[in-house]
């Protein structure tokens, strides 16, 4: 597996935010999102080494924290995520899988932390279109993503940057009556505390009228917009 950082710190999102954590960021990613806050963690980045699944194991061993999050980039994207999980889950580790639903593997987790790719992800900037194309093609897979719930304990989080958005995810539930509310959270758009104060508000009013979540980023409240956290 190509791997960009491993950090102890504390999630700061979804459902069990405050959990003291291993974060395990893998690099490669099909898309290209357009407020993606980890850049480093793109192929081309240069950042990336490879590590084989002893070594990640015995990093995590090092950090000595029982919850460990994989996350990316894209986890799901390397067929080792399963013997890897597997071996965590035999060390008696508890997993979150932070993934955007696109892909999907028989791994073991004790939380799918969902993130399905609204159209505000579409990055309009990038000078290979193909690259946009690519995005477009891949973001949206909702079979991947109802047989995730299917199986996994989930979370769905949707990043929220204005408030047409709000529609939009309403009418991507609609395809998911299985999906309880309590599990959707719905994640400002930000990279600083000012931004994400200022969308704090109006999406906690959505949450409230529709049964949902917020999803604060506590991670740029406790350490600011940096690596490692």
């Amino acid at each position: 597996m190509f791997i960009v950082e491993t950090f102890p710190s504390k999630q700061g999102e979804g459902l069990w935010t405050g959990v003291e954590s291993t974060f395990v960021r893998v690099g490669g990613c099909l898309l290209r999102c357009r407020y993606c806050d980890t850049p480093y963690a793109f192929w081309d980045s240069g950042e990336v080494v490879e590590y084989g699944v002893d070594e990640i194991l015995e990093t995590v061993r090092q950090y000595g924290q029982n919850h460990v999050v994989l996350t990316g980039g894209e986890p799901m994207f390397y067929a080792e995520l399963v013997p890897l999980t597997e071996r965590l889950k035999a060390n008696g580790h508890t997993i979150t899988i932070e993934t955007s639903g696109t892909l999907d593997l028989p791994v073991r987790c004790d939380l799918m932390s969902i993130s399905p790719k609204l159209s505000n992800s579409t990055p309009h900037s990038l000078k290979d279109k193909r690259q946009i194309a690519r995005h477009e093609a891949s973001r949206n897979r909702p079979g991947v993503v109802r047989d995730l719930i299917g199986r996994y304990p989930y979370q769905l989080k949707f990043v929220v940057d204005t408030e047409n958005d709000l529609a939009e995810i309403g009418e991507y539930l609609k395809q998911f009556p299985e999906v309880r509310k309590s599990r959707v959270l719905l994640m400002p758009q930000g990279t600083n505390q000012e931004v994400l104060r200022k969308k704090t508000g109006w999406v906690l009013d959505h949450c409230r009228q529709n049964g949902f979540q917020l999803c604060p980023r506590m991670q740029i409240e406790w350490y600011g917009n940096r690596r490692g956290t």
